[in-house]
């Protein structure tokens, strides 16, 4: 350790030492904070600001943490920092009495206080409350960060979002828009006669995507289990029950990497609607955008990360193949055979595993060479059967399904199809995924015969889409990193 951070490391000790002393006085003397149990207040920092000619010279009650203090003998100012922001205090020792006054001035930056007193503005102009009386509510036995060293290391902030959240506003203002995001895609949703519903977390197969699963044990069926991977299956489970328009937010997890776009849990959006398609997904998904968009924002353009978007209606609709080809300059139209898929994919320098059939050589060569071209929203549609055990076949190319998925800024955003109802195609394909899990691929799906079960009593044909909710909280809050969009995103545990 550097002498410089010795020193820091002394200064901190002194630090929670004293504040640890003054609580040891104050429960001595019988006013320990930590026994308050409510405080009434009936004003908020925004709602005075914001209304000053309604709270002039009114008695309010209001409450939060300690951000700021200055003593001026017998006088001093502070401001306090609620859900909405920060307002100023004036405390005077005649208004509050002597003692109240002298412990006033043993607040520590981050204490938790109330403040009763009239609103008013100072010879400056900035609108403050005049206290009579002020009481700590909840005593900080930790000093803020920016008052040591500031809050820097972005791994730091991460794992104590409790602290980021108190020293950077914007990061509180995130996680508020992501709120409103959820809420008005349900506004939309129920709108459109959808109904919310809930699937089990807890599976014994999982199901409904290509992903690693968690494996858990349930101790009174002694049986593994394994954390859901999708709702998808489920919820068209609901469809065949004649539910008819479904929808669930929930949690997902995944037993894969973590990067700037991934998180072993994370939210979607899934949802199935009876008697449309994939061409029906694609209008509910730019218009259930583009109103969020405007309900949070007030439009539909955006910029993230410097690049201008446009999330309005109008997104570009291509096929697979035709985005190849434009894109990568592969013709998979003149391709036939999975030799010949093989050979143009190694030609264009990308490297394959195995023996790769002709779909999965489309899918691939649109990994490699298409999706970061996808800059402004796109619908890719038309995916091969191989890497879309789910979804209906194309009439016009048996070979492709209708299936899309969107793109913004060369990222995947959703993925939708023409949901596949014939139980026994699906159960051919389930078998082939079983196939491929039996070769080693661990996201391969496994069988799910109560699912082919269900589809025997028969499923409309119908629609189903799901996005990914933090990545859309990520595009319209022009968040860089998916931990950015997390209150709380997965962290290695620090070894001590």
């Amino acid at each position: 350790m550097s002498e410089e951070n010795k020193n820091i490391q002394q200064d901190l000790n002194e630090i929670l030492k004293i504040r640890r002393d003054k609580l040891k006085d104050l429960q001595e003397s019988g006013r320990d904070p930590f026994q308050i149990m409510k405080y009434d207040r009936d004003a908020t920092s925004a709602g005075i600001l914001e209304n000053y000619e309604e709270y002039e010279d009114k008695e309010v009650s209001v409450a939060g943490r300690l951000m700021s203090k200055r003593i001026m003998g017998k006088a001093s100012f502070c401001h306090i920092q609620d859900r909405e922001g920060q307002i100023q205090s004036y405390v005077a020792r005649d208004c509050v009495g002597e003692e109240p006054y002298k412990d006033f001035k043993k607040f520590d930056i981050g204490d938790i206080v109330g403040i009763r007193g009239k609103v008013f503005k100072t010879k400056t102009g900035e609108t403050s409350i005049h206290a009579d009386s002020i009481t700590l509510l909840a005593k900080s036995l930790q000093p803020l960060p920016e008052k040591f060293h500031g809050l820097r290391d972005q791994e730091l902030r991460y794992r104590q979002r409790y602290v980021d959240l108190i020293v950077n506003p914007d990061v509180k203002k995130t996680f508020i828009i992501r709120s409103k995001i959820i809420k008005y895609i349900r506004d939309f949703l129920d709108a459109k006669g959808y109904i919310e519903v809930e699937t089990p977390i807890l599976n014994t197969i999982p199901g409904g995507a290509a992903a690693r699963p968690f494996i858990t044990h349930h101790n009174t069926l002694d049986i593994d289990m394994y954390l859901r991977i999708a709702t998808e299956l489920h919820l068209k489970r609901l469809i065949v029950g004649g539910l008819e328009k479904v929808y669930e937010i929930g949690r997902i997890f995944r037993n894969e990497g973590m990067d700037i776009k991934h998180n072993p849990e994370f939210t979607t959006i899934e949802l199935y609607e009876a008697f449309t398609d994939y061409h029906g997904m694609m209008d509910i998904t730019e218009d259930m955008i583009g109103y969020v968009c405007e309900k949070v924002l007030g439009t539909t353009d955006v910029t993230y990360q410097g690049t201008e978007l446009h999330l309005g209606k109008g997104w570009e609709r291509i096929s697979m193949i035709d985005a190849v080809k434009k894109y990568g300059g592969i013709d998979f139209n003149t391709i036939e055979t999975d030799d010949e898929a093989r050979a143009a994919l190694k030609n264009a320098g990308i490297e394959l595993e195995g023996e790769p059939v002709r779909g999965e050589c489309i899918s691939l060569a649109f990994e490699e060479l298409v999706e970061d071209k996808l800059v402004q929203p796109t619908f890719v549609i038309d995916y091969p059967v191989e890497v879309s055990p789910l979804a209906k076949r194309k009439p016009s190319d048996p070979r492709l399904t209708e299936r899309f998925e969107f793109f913004i800024m060369g990222r995947e955003y959703g993925n939708a199809f023409s949901e596949l109802n014939d139980p026994i195609d699906q159960k051919y394909r389930f078998e082939k995924q079983v196939e491929a899990r039996e070769k080693g691929d661990e996201e391969a799906n496994m069988m799910d015969t109560d699912y082919i079960n269900a589809l025997e009593y028969g499923m409309p044909p119908t629609g189903g889409l799901g996005i990914g909710i933090d990545r859309l909280v990520m595009l319209l809050t022009d968040s860089y990193s998916i931990r950015d969009v997390l209150l709380f995103p997965t962290m290695k545990p620090i070894e001590k």
